[in-house]
């Protein structure tokens, strides 16, 4: 049996993406000095991760404040940065770091606000049609059970990778029929359960769809996305009815000013 193609891939779509992270690493050494960080910014930048700071937040433990393109995964963050750095330091420093490290999304606003901002998106569209609204209660997902707040673990760290994801329909075309609602939330649902996502939210409205989510360490924002995007085209007959485009944003229990502060040394998990 035959596969189908992807409609939605990395080369025919474009994504508003503000994904921003905090990266704790562990040094074996006793560590002060920090002349390397330029030489580090420009070594990542082509592997589509850009430094914004760097601090010691003791006396063995770099945080780094991050962005990243959409293909770039949490796993790749970890990887790119203790082994670049690595290779700068390795004349005077031949094995730098601990195995173990904290990883964290952080966004503009914190987990609970977005969580309730997708919450709140039938008052905010359809508030003063309150037939329509109680129509579309039923395709709205809560699941109370899952807490992004819960890190998740690798063999040698801890990582906090939550998206809000935001689907459009093309030339913001209104979905009327409920029956076709009812299928794009069991596809968000089964797309999420089959990949391993913690779902913890999802708004579905007439024209667009809210997704907030926990996701794992290897798989990048661009391919979460994209995944959904596929499975829910399936729905409309392999239809590209959504946007080649939409709204990737990380967001966790801080937000990226967090990683400006002085007190900045609270998220970092040893």
């Amino acid at each position: 049996m035959s596969t189908l193609d992807p409609i939605y891939r990395r080369n025919n779509c474009c994504f508003c993406a503000p994904l921003q992270w905090g990266l704790s690493v562990f040094w074996r050494m006793l560590m002060c000095d920090d002349t390397w960080i330029d030489e580090l910014r420009k070594s990542t930048e082509n592997d589509g991760i850009r430094i914004l700071g760097h601090q010691f937040a003791g006396p063995a433990t770099s945080q780094f404040a991050i962005s990243t393109k959409p293909h770039v995964s949490p796993r790749q963050v970890v990887q790119r940065i203790k082994g670049r750095l690595q290779n700068l330091l390795k004349i005077r420093y031949p094995r730098s770091w601990r195995r173990n490290f904290a990883i964290r999304s952080v966004g503009h606003v914190s987990r609970t606000m977005i969580e309730r901002y997708v919450a709140s998106q039938l008052d905010h569209n359809h508030g003063d049609n309150q037939r329509l609204k109680e129509r579309l209660h039923e395709f709205q997902v809560e699941n109370a059970e899952i807490d992004l707040s819960i890190p998740s673990t690798t063999a040698h760290g801890k990582y906090w990778y939550n998206l809000h994801i935001v689907l459009v329909h093309r030339e913001r075309y209104e979905e009327r029929q409920f029956q076709s609602l009812g299928k794009v939330r069991a596809m968000v649902l089964i797309s999420a359960r089959s990949k391993g996502y913690l779902l913890s939210r999802a708004g579905i409205l007439l024209d667009h769809v809210h997704l907030t989510l926990g996701c794992p360490f290897e798989i990048s924002p661009i391919d979460v996305t994209l995944g959904f995007l596929n499975n829910l085209s399936y729905v409309y007959g392999m239809k590209p009815v959504f946007q080649f485009s939409g709204f990737i944003g990380t967001f966790g229990e801080f937000t990226h000013n967090a990683l400006k502060s002085s007190d900045s040394s609270r998220i970092v998990v040893p």
